[in-house]
C-alpha cells in the first residue's frame, strides 16, 4: 500500500532522514520506533507532504505521490494525526469532526455515524468544546476527525503521548479495532514495546537511518533491538 524508496528530506537546508526505505502492506499495523531525535515524525510528515523531500521516491497504492499536498493525499485515501492535540479547541466536538470531511464528498451524517460508534465518549461530547476535553478525549477527537475521510491508511504519530497508563491501554485498543475494519496502519510511537506487540512489522530508525526492521516478534524477541531501544520488560 505504502512503499517509500530511499527517502532524503528534512527542513531549510538540513536533512533529517538519509535514504530511507519503508513499505506498509495492506491491512498491516506498522510501527517506526527509534530514540528521540532519529526522524520518526520527520518520516511521517513526509509521507505527507509536509517536508522538504530531496531524494527518493514515495509511493502510495502503486502511485507516485512525491511531492503531492496533503489535501490531494487525503483525497487519495490517507489521513495524517499529528503528535499534537490538534483540535479546533473553540469549536464542539461536533464541529472539529466535520471539519474532517469538509472537503470530501459523501453524507456527513453517515459519516460521523461510523466515528461514533467506535468513539462512543465521543458521541456523548457532541455539544462540548473540543478545549474542555481531557487529553485522552482530546486524542480520539483527533484520530475521529481524520477517520471522518474514511482512510484506506491512517497514520499515526505518538498517539499515546502524555496519556496515562489506562488511556493508553484503551487508545491502543481502538486503534486495533481501526485496524479490525479494514484501514491499514503506520504509526511513530515512543512506547515501542506496547506498539511492537499490536502490529505485524516494525522499523527501527537511528539518526535519521534504517537500522532494524523485520517482523514485530522477531524485533521483540532480537536481545540488541530489546537492549538498545526496549529496555526491561
Amino acid at each position: 500500500m505504502l512503499r517509500l524508496e530511499s527517502v532524503t528530506a528534512g527542513y531549510t537546508d538540513e536533512n533529517i532522514i538519509h535514504e530511507v526505505t519503508l513499505e506498509v502492506e495492506e491491512g498491516e499495523i506498522v510501527s517506526i520506533i527509534g530514540p528521540n531525535g532519529s526522524g520518526k515524525s520527520t518520516l511521517m510528515k513526509s509521507v505527507f507532504g509536509l517536508t522538504r523531500m530531496r531524494g527518493g521516491r514515495i509511493r502510495f497504492q502503486g502511485q507516485d505521490v512525491t511531492g503531492k499536498r496533503p489535501d490531494e493525499l487525503v483525497r487519495l485515501g490517507l489521513a495524517y494525526v499529528p503528535q499534537e492535540r490538534n483540535v479546533f479547541s473553540s469549536l464542539t466536538v461536533k464541529e472539529n469532526l466535520e471539519m474532517g470531511g469538509v472537503s470530501l464528498a459523501g453524507e456527513m451524517e453517515e459519516r460521523l455515524e461510523g466515528v461514533l460508534e467506535l468513539f462512543p465518549r465521543l458521541a456523548e461530547r457532541l455539544g462540548q468544546r473540543a478545549g474542555t476535553l481531557s487529553g485522552g478525549e482530546q486524542k480520539m477527537l483527533a484520530v475521529g476527525r481524520a477517520m471522518v475521510t474514511r482512510p484506506s491508511l491512517l497514520m499515526l504519530d505518538e498517539p499515546s503521548a502524555a496519556l496515562s497508563p489506562k488511556v493508553m491501554g484503551q487508545l491502543f485498543a481502538e486503534i486495533e479495532e481501526i485496524n479490525r475494519r479494514g484501514v491499514t496502519i503506520l504509526m511513530v510511537e515512543q512506547n515501542a514495546r506496547r506498539a511492537l506487540a499490536i502490529s505485524d512489522r516494525g522499523y527501527i530508525l537511528e539518526m535519521g537511518r534504517n537500522r532494524f526492521q523485520g517482523p514485530a516478534k522477531s524485533l521483540l524477541d532480537n536481545p540488541e533491538v530489546c537492549s538498545l531501544y526496549l529496555g526491561r520488560r
